[in-house]
């Protein structure tokens, strides 16, 4: 499974998430600041993890930034992307399940690498509920986006894979 790891700031929490992802046999495409000459600017990191998931070419993401919140609205801007800003495995659990979340995004300011990788174990470990009451409410939030079309690839934000 291959999932889009961005961040506008390089360091320890996306190196952590890294790790954690490769540990367990994701390919991780890394955007921003944790790829040398990308445009690091949050609103571009955002933009490029979640058309990176809206295209197909990631099932997930996974954003970071100062807050969070940036990269997180950013995401969410991508039609197809529900991007959810998280602080515990229990939020992060949660969002999988029941929205579906396809990027999390976390705070590097206020999330310890331990925090995250719990984050993540409850990330990867949640599967979207079949509940029709809240496939109902995702199934909403698709009609209001509107037809879906295929992102056009972020030129400023260079990515690569990394193996």
């Amino acid at each position: 499974m291959r999932v889009a790891l961005g961040s506008d700031i390089a360091g320890e929490l996306p190196e952590a998430i890294d790790r954690w992802l490769r540990g367990r046999n994701f390919e991780v495409v890394r955007f921003g600041a944790l790829t040398p000459g990308s445009d690091e600017a949050w609103p571009s990191v955002g933009r490029a993890v979640g058309e990176c998931v809206a295209r197909g070419e990631a099932q997930y993401g996974v954003l970071c930034c100062w807050t969070g919140t940036g990269v997180s609205i950013a995401a969410n801007k991508v039609p197809g992307i529900r991007a959810a800003l998280c602080g515990d495995a229990a939020t992060a659990g949660g969002a999988r399940e029941w929205n579906d979340a396809n990027v999390l995004c976390l705070s590097i300011r206020a999330t310890a690498a331990p925090v995250a990788e719990e984050m993540l174990d409850a990330w990867f470990g949640a599967s979207p509920t079949q509940d029709p009451v809240y496939r109902a409410m995702i199934a909403a939030l698709e009609r209001a986006e509107g037809p879906r079309t295929r992102a056009a690839p972020d030129q400023s934000a260079v990515h690569r894979t990394v193996d």
